[in-house]
């Protein structure tokens, strides 16, 4: 028993730097789909309105070829791991439902919607 208190302190004590660890770097992503040739395509861009939500800015750009999607790419995001997560998902729906149309993702709410409200704007810029 007189080994129990210091184990526990000592786990406690080296789990804190864990739980307070933020990464310094912020991930943007990208992804660019081209079915015939597997690379970035030209076409349209459009840019969504900036959204500020509690996490920080949300902004999207879009990149038609027809009115097809074809890229998709965040300008401003949020500086923060659940956001850094979400984003491939985001966008891979985004490509996949080819509208604003998408889930939330999990641990990602305000992200995601402030993801949605910038794709819808863009969309609409477009006028499609």
């Amino acid at each position: 028993m007189k080994r129990a208190l210091p184990v526990l302190v000592l786990s406690v004590a080296g789990l804190i730097p864990v739980w307070r660890y933020e990464p310094s770097a912020r991930a943007v992503s990208s992804v660019s789909v081209d079915p015939a040739e597997g690379s970035a395509t030209a076409g349209d861009t459009v840019t969504g309105t900036t959204v500020r939500t509690e996490k920080g800015d949300v902004q999207v750009q879009l990149t038609y070829d027809g009115d097809t999607i074809t890229a998709v790419k965040l300008l401003k995001q949020p500086d923060h791991p659940q956001t850094a997560a979400a984003v491939p998902r985001l966008i891979a729906a985004t490509l996949e439902a080819q509208s604003a149309d998408i889930d939330t993702v999990s641990g990602a709410t305000v992200t995601s919607d402030g993801y949605r409200e910038s794709l819808q704007a863009a969309i609409d810029a477009r006028g499609t």
